[in-house]
């Protein structure tokens, strides 16, 4: 039997991926141990393609006090079904599936660019050209240094998505730039709660005007979070009635105010560790 092709990370936006992450047979190649939750590194193939994949099953998700227990592996389903409504493919493909440790995300592993630099701490009290200020941090020795990330279309995108799905933990590790110019964001398990509780780095947009493309996406999400509509039809398979609901209100209000959220005030902005 030949051996499996690989998938090229060219091939990332390829609809034949739901197929090969949904009914590929999924082995696992070990767990990346940083994570809070279990996260396995798994391959899968389905005649014969193959392609490499973070495998998050529910019953290895540590409970949270503000989610309700076994609902992350869906949420990051949702996040990437929102990221695909929006035409700007943020979100690597994910899909919800059995797996060899039962039913959990399962979404296609992107290689990052290493040398890729959109986060970074700046002596000055003021960004660079090119750079969006998110507020100082303490370095140690009493010192501080402005934290900046870039000022970045695809991380602009990611921003209004972020306020879309309330993502409560945009940190930078959740970043992977790609070699050919590709952005991917991961890790949205704590997404979707109905309360406020958007959390990211990427503020430096805060209060400004939304760039066009993003008020023809809120206007498309808008048409597409319509009952009966196919996504709104997926996202209660996914979501609860009042968390679509709020989804629905969030989008309206970013409608309503044509700008990009600002910090509340009421609880921390940036999440910990930021990285």
């Amino acid at each position: 039997m030949p051996a499996p092709e690989r998938i090229p990370p060219g091939r990332v936006t390829s609809g034949d991926l739901r197929t090969l992450l949904t009914k590929g047979e999924l082995t696992v190649r070990g767990r990346i141990r940083e994570a809070s939750n279990a996260v396995l590194y798994c391959s899968v193939s389905h005649e014969g393609e193959e392609a490499h994949c973070v495998y998050k099953p529910i019953a290895g998700e540590r409970p949270l006090w503000d989610f309700p227990d076994g609902t992350l592996a869906q949420r990051e389903v949702a996040a990437y079904e929102l990221s695909e409504a929006t035409g700007w493919g943020l979100v690597p493909p994910t899909v919800l599936r059995d797996g060899p440790y039962g039913e959990g995300m399962v979404q296609l592993w992107i290689e990052a660019d290493p040398s890729a630099s959109l986060l970074g701490l700046v002596e000055d009290e003021e960004p660079g050209e090119g750079w969006k200020a998110v507020g100082f941090a303490e370095v140690g020795e009493g010192r501080t240094a402005l934290l900046v990330h870039a000022d970045d279309v695809r991380l602009r995108r990611l921003a209004v998505l972020d306020a879309v799905i309330n993502n409560g933990d945009r940190k930078g590790g959740h970043l992977l730039p790609t070699a050919d110019g590709g952005l991917y964001a991961i890790d949205h398990g704590v997404t979707f709660n109905v309360e406020d509780k958007l959390r990211t780095l990427l503020w430096g947009w805060a209060g400004e005007r939304l760039p066009s493309e993003a008020t023809q996406a809120l206007a498309a999400l808008t048409v597409a979070l319509t009952d009966g509509e196919p996504l709104a039809t997926r996202l209660a398979e996914l979501l609860t009635v009042a968390e679509v609901e709020a989804l629905r209100e969030r989008v309206a209000g970013l409608k309503e105010s044509g700008r990009h959220p600002a910090p509340s005030g009421e609880w921390p902005a940036i999440p910990w560790p930021p990285v």
